[in-house]
């Protein structure tokens, strides 16, 4: 299984460890078709996204 670059540096990975997100979101994403994150996305950009922004683009505010 392919896991994204980024994903050890991935605020994701930290919220998915303190339980602050379900499995799905590294499975679908992180580990699966990542090509597809947002995050990634922006990050190659060079544009700025807020931690709490989730791999489809929605911002949750209870992610701090």
């Amino acid at each position: 299984m392919k896991v994204c670059y980024w994903y050890p540096v991935c605020p994701m990975k930290r919220f998915f460890e303190e339980g602050k997100i379900e499995e799905k979101w590294i499975i679908n994403y992180c580990k699966g078709d990542y090509s597809k994150c947002v995050r990634k996305r922006l990050e190659e950009e060079g544009k700025f996204h807020p931690d709490n922004m989730l791999p489809n683009g929605e911002i949750r505010d209870d992610l701090k």
